[in-house]
C-alpha cells in the first residue's frame, strides 16, 4: 500500500470544505473534496496500522480498531472510499477495506465498511467509528481485542478466549493439516486460519446470519461454497458453545473436516453437490479414527433400523442448517458413507479423482453422471443402488 503522508491542508482547506457552496475552491464539489480528504486520512490510518505507530493512528481518529488489531499479523490493509455524504462538520463514508493476514492469505480479503467522521477545529477529518456496512458481515476485531496464537500450520485468532484455549485449537489444526494432505495431496496452502469468537452470537455476526442458524453447529468454513472456487481466503469459524460439548475425538474430527474444505476449495464448484463436499470432508476427518460406522453415523443407523435405507443420496436441501437436526445429521452421514464406499471399492485415489472431476464440470447438471462414468465406470442409478446396499450392510 502506498500511504499518502502529505500534510493536511490548513484553514484554507477547512474554509473551502465548510463552504455552503456545492463547488469547492478549485471547481471541485464539496462532496468530492470531502471524499478526497477522507481517502487521505484513511490512507494515513492504514499506514500507521501497518507501521505499528499507535500515536500516528490516534491522530486520525478512534484508537479502538488499532487496539483490537494489534495482535493480528497483517501484511496489507487498504481502504478505497466508494462514497461520502457531508453534513456540516460531519461526514459518513462508505469504503471497501482490503487486507491480508501475513503468511496465510494469498490475495486480499475484501469487506464493506461504513465510517463516520467529524471535522476538527483545525480542518482535519477525524474518524469516530469504523463499522461493517449494512448487510456486510462483522470482522473478528469488531467484537473486541483479538488474540493470535500461531502453530506450525495454523493461525488461531480469538476474542474473549484464554490463550490456553486458543493454543488447544492450534494443536488440533496442526494435526489436521498433515492428515488432510495425506488424503488429498499437498497442492494447497497447507495452512489454516481458525477464528474463535466469544460466543454463538459472535460466530453468527462473523457469518452474517442469526444465531439460530448455527445453534448446535460446532464450526463452519467461510468461502465460496458451491461458488467459483477462487475465494482468496477461507476461515474456519468455531461455535465455542457447541464445540465445548464434543469429546476429544469429536473436536479433532470437526477441525479436520473444516480444514478439508480449505484444502479442496479450488476443486469445489457450483457443480459439486453437498453430499460429495461434506461427505468427503467427513471421510478425511474419520479416516484415521477407529470409529465404527454405527458410531459415526448414529442418526442414519437409527433410521435404517427403524424404517429402511433412504431411497436416494442426500440433496443439497437436506444440508440446510435450519432443518431438523436429525435430518441434517443423516445428510452428513449419508454423504460420508458414499465417499467411504468409493474409497473402499474403487480406492482412495479414485475418490480424489472423482471429487476433482465433478468440480471440473461447467455446471451442476450432468457433473456427477459424467464423473461416475469417467472415473468409476458406473452410472447414477447403479451408484445409488450400490450406496443403498452399502448403507444397509454397514448400519443395518
Amino acid at each position: 500500500m502506498a500511504g499518502r503522508r502529505r500534510a493536511w491542508g490548513s484553514g484554507a482547506v477547512g474554509f473551502c470544505l465548510l463552504s455552503a457552496s456545492l463547488t469547492g475552491c478549485h471547481g471541485q464539489s464539496a462532496v468530492d473534496s470531502a471524499r478526497t480528504e477522507v481517502q487521505h486520512v484513511l490512507d494515513r490510518r492504514a499506514a500507521a496500522l501497518l507501521g505499528h505507530d499507535e500515536t500516528a493512528y490516534g491522530r486520525t481518529g478512534t484508537r479502538t480498531p488499532y487496539e483490537n488489531l494489534r495482535g493480528v499479523p497483517l501484511a496489507s490493509w487498504t481502504y478505497r472510499v466508494t462514497g461520502a455524504r457531508r453534513s456540516g462538520a460531519t461526514a459518513t463514508a462508505d469504503a471497501e477495506l482490503s487486507y491480508r493476514v501475513g503468511g496465510y492469505d494469498k490475495a486480499p480479503v475484501t469487506t464493506a465498511r461504513r465510517l463516520t467522521l467529524r471535522l476538527t477545529a483545525d480542518g482535519r477529518w477525524y474518524v469516530d467509528s469504523d463499522r461493517p456496512a449494512v448487510k456486510s458481515d462483522q470482522q473478528l476485531w469488531d467484537q473486541g481485542a483479538v488474540k493470535a496464537v500461531e502453530g506450525a500450520h495454523s493461525l488461531v485468532l480469538g476474542t474473549g478466549q484464554p490463550e490456553g484455549t486458543l493454543r488447544t485449537y492450534a494443536r488440533l489444526a496442526d494435526r489436521a493439516v498433515p492428515a488432510v494432505s495425506q488424503a488429498w495431496g499437498t497442492r494447497w496452502t497447507r495452512r489454516v486460519v481458525v477464528l474463535v469468537p466469544r460466543s454463538l452470537e459472535g460466530m453468527a455476526g462473523l457469518l452474517g446470519s442469526p444465531p439460530s442458524s448455527y445453534r448446535g453447529i460446532a464450526a463452519v468454513t467461510t468461502g465460496e461454497a458451491g461458488g467459483s472456487g477462487r475465494a482468496p481466503a477461507d476461515r474456519v469459524v468455531v461455535n465455542p458453545e457447541a464445540y465445548a460439548m464434543l469429546g476429544a475425538v469429536g473436536k479433532q474430527v470437526v477441525i479436520t473436516h473444516e480444514t478439508t474444505h480449505v484444502a479442496t476449495r479450488a476443486d469445489t464448484t457450483a457443480a459439486t453437490p453437498l453430499w460429495l463436499s461434506e461427505g468427503y470432508a467427513d471421510w478425511v476427518a474419520y479416516r484415521d479414527t477407529d470409529r465404527a460406522p454405527s458410531d459415526a453415523a448414529p442418526e442414519l443407523a437409527r433410521a435404517v433400523r427403524g424404517g429402511g435405507v433412504p431411497a436416494q443420496l442426500p440433496t443439497d436441501q437436506d444440508f440446510g442448517f435450519s432443518n431438523d437436526p436429525a435430518r441434517l445429521a443423516r445428510a452428513y452421514e449419508g454423504g460420508w458413507l458414499a465417499c467411504r464406499m468409493i474409497a473402499d471399492r474403487w480406492g482412495e485415489s479414485r475418490l480424489d479423482a472423482f471429487y476433482r472431476a465433478v468440480g471440473a464440470h461447467n455446471s451442476r447438471p450432468g457433473a456427477v453422471a459424467r464423473a461416475l462414468k469417467q472415473v468409476l465406470d458406473t452410472t447414477p442409478g447403479a451408484f445409488t443402488t450400490d450406496w443403498r446396499n452399502y448403507v444397509d450392510a454397514q448400519l443395518g
